[in-house]
């Protein structure tokens, strides 16, 4: 995504893991009465038969559904007759709700729409383990019902905001939801880093990367890095170096005001900065990457009262047998 939140230079195109432009386009819908926006992965046949149940739930309510042009392509005529197409940008303004149907990459492209708007995300989670989403398919019908109803609280997430500088001069900014990663560029070599925090020298050491991660974020690419899962209530972010050879390559926690460096050596041949897993952007030797936490969240809509232990526990399938809980006055 190219504009207002990141700038990449020298006509870098940011694109997502597989290749495929992240572009948000600038349009407005038509107005009129309550709407949502809906999105959906529609390569994915259950991501159209979501998508259909939703439109049909919300036009009976009388809700009017936003969806994008591309994706309207996908529905039969009659149910593209309920809806009114748009493009992505404006219909942020329109819309009192986006919800999206589809894994943790759906719902990060659709992050990259709201940030930064009064917008609220539902993520309604088709794929795997899908953390960001707040329900699963089966329990879509009831979930449309309570967006109509607007029985939903608001929680705020912590961003990072991203910078690669070389010479004193701006290369890129973006932002991330999850995660900012350097890492090597070329597959066959390891790349050289330092890392400072807070303008301090912290290590230097060799290995394929290093990841800045949010608490959203601690359950995505940095958990397979071998980093901790931080509460989402928790205000801090992480850095976790990837497969490092060096004595000192622990995961850290640092504070939100906390600002990292992590700057390329001469000894690599380059790197790669991904924010989020969908923008790329280069990091040549000598560039510096800054990340700190953004002045701008991404608001997300939770249906449910339940603790994060509890998310935890469903979405890893953790084994909880033999727990007897608290007892009576707080002995074990």
């Amino acid at each position: 995504m190219t504009g207002a939140h990141e700038h990449p230079a020298d006509g870098a195109v940011p694109v997502d893991r597989d290749g495929v432009e992240a572009t948000v386009e600038s349009a407005t819908c038509a107005p009129g009465g309550r709407a949502v926006l809906v999105l959906a992965h529609t390569g994915r046949p259950e991501a159209v038969a979501a998508l259909t149940e939703v439109v049909h739930r919300l036009s009976a309510a009388g809700v009017r559904p936003l969806v994008t042009s591309g994706e309207a392509a996908s529905l039969a005529p009659q149910d593209r007759d309920l809806v009114s197409e748009c493009t992505l940008g404006g219909a942020v303004a329109d819309a009192e709700l986006v919800v999206v149907l589809g894994g943790d990459g759906t719902i990060l492209r659709a992050a990259e729409l709201v940030r930064g708007s009064d917008a609220v995300l539902l993520g309604v989670n088709l794929g795997h383990v899908g953390f960001l989403a707040e329900a699963e398919r089966e329990e879509l019908a009831e979930t449309v019902a309570r967006v109509i109803a607007g029985e939903f609280r608001v929680e705020e997430r912590m961003t990072l905001d991203v910078r690669v500088l070389q010479e004193g001069r701006v290369l890129a900014e973006s932002f991330a939801v999850n995660e900012v990663a350097v890492e090597k560029a070329n597959r066959e070599r390891m790349i050289e880093l330092v890392v400072d925090v807070d303008g301090r020298p912290l290590t230097t050491f060799a290995g394929d990367g290093i990841i800045a991660a949010t608490p959203s974020g601690s359950t995505a690419y940095a958990f397979s890095a071998g980093g901790p899962v931080v509460w989402p209530e928790v205000e801090a972010f992480l850095v976790c170096p990837i497969s490092a050879h060096a004595l000192f390559a622990r995961p850290l926690v640092l504070a939100p005001t906390s600002v990292v460096g992590v700057e390329v050596l001469p000894a690599a041949e380059g790197a790669v900065l991904w924010c989020d897993g969908r923008r790329l952007f280069e990091a040549p030797v000598g560039a510096r990457v800054e990340v700190r936490r953004s002045a701008t969240s991404v608001r997300l809509a939770r249906l449910s009262t339940g603790i994060f232990t509890d998310r935890l526990v469903a979405k890893f399938g953790l084994p909880v047998h033999g727990w007897r809980g608290p007892r009576p006055g707080g002995t074990s």
